[in-house]
Parts: structure tokens; C-alpha cells; sequence
């Protein structure tokens, strides 16, 4: 039996308005111990088109997911709804746009995300770490009507069916 490890392998991808905090917490989050795999872009593009690197960042969490690798995601974008609406096309993917602490680690919690999205016009770089740092580190509950729930939303997500 193989142990979870303390931390989860962390995919991470931004558009032009993130660049700065996506370099900041994947410096941050390796130097923390979390193995930071970083989706893009590589350089400044005022006209960059990021839902592929969120969508690669999010595709990448669900294979490793599937692999029974330990593995979360972080969008990140000047408000973060567009790179939460591209990451959330994925198949599996469960990601929840926080602004505070508490979405942030009620996203873990009761939702089970997978991927937090994160705006990053609208916090300082403090405020960003703080906010995944508490996603990274909340444990979903296993609480039997929140199962329940993400089955639902999974059903649908395979099936098209919508189940009462």
C-alpha cells in the first residue's frame, strides 16, 4: 500500500495577465516541496490565446489523477473566470474559481476541486499564495451527500443524463 504523498504534484498554467504570479508560486511551491509542472505560457504575450494552457494543465491533472498520482491544478489569469471556464471542459476536472479563503479551501473540501483558478489582477501576490496554498492543503471530506453530489455532476458529465 502506497501512502499519499505530502504533497501533490501541482500543474500549473496562466495567461499573459498571470505571468508574474504563475512565476512566483512555481518558485514558491517547489521551494515548498511540491513538484511543479508549469503548462505556460513561456514568455509575454499580450495576445496570447491561454485556454490551451489551461486545458493542457487541466488534462494533465486528470492523467495523473487517473495514474494514481497525487496531483492538483492552478489557473490563473487577470480574473481567472476564463481560464476556470477552459479548465473546466476537461473531462474530470473539477475547478473552482476562489477569492477568498474560504472558496478557496471549500472548493477542497465539499467539492473535491481539482483545480483551483485564481484571478491574479485581483489580489496581491500575498493574497494569491495564501489563497492556493489553502486549496493545496485541504483534504476533501469523503462526506457521504458531497460523494454524492460530485457522482451527480460525473454522471452527467459522462452520460448527458441528469439524475434527481
Amino acid at each position: 500500500m502506497t501512502s499519499t504523498p505530502a504533497f501533490p504534484r501541482v500543474h500549473i498554467a496562466t495567461d499573459h495577465a498571470g505571468m508574474e504570479l504563475s512565476a512566483h508560486l512555481v518558485q514558491h511551491l517547489t521551494a515548498t516541496g511540491y513538484d511543479v509542472v508549469d503548462h505556460g505560457p513561456k514568455e509575454y504575450d499580450a495576445l496570447d490565446d491561454y485556454p490551451s494552457f489551461c486545458i493542457n494543465a487541466a488534462r494533465a491533472v486528470v492523467a495523473d489523477q487517473e495514474a494514481g498520482v497525487h496531483a492538483l491544478g492552478i489557473v490563473l489569469g487577470g480574473s481567472g473566470n476564463g481560464e476556470q471556464i477552459a479548465a473546466n471542459k476537461v473531462r474530470g476536472v473539477r475547478a473552482a474559481l476562489a477569492w477568498n479563503h474560504s472558496t478557496a479551501t471549500l472548493a477542497r473540501e465539499h467539492n473535491d476541486a481539482n483545480v483551483v483558478a485564481v484571478g491574479g489582477r485581483q489580489h496581491t501576490v500575498e493574497e494569491a499564495t495564501a489563497l492556493i496554498e489553502a486549496f493545496l492543503a485541504e483534504p476533501f471530506s469523503n462526506d457521504e451527500r458531497h460523494v454524492r453530489r460530485i457522482g451527480k455532476i460525473a454522471a452527467y458529465e459522462t452520460t448527458g443524463e441528469v439524475i434527481d
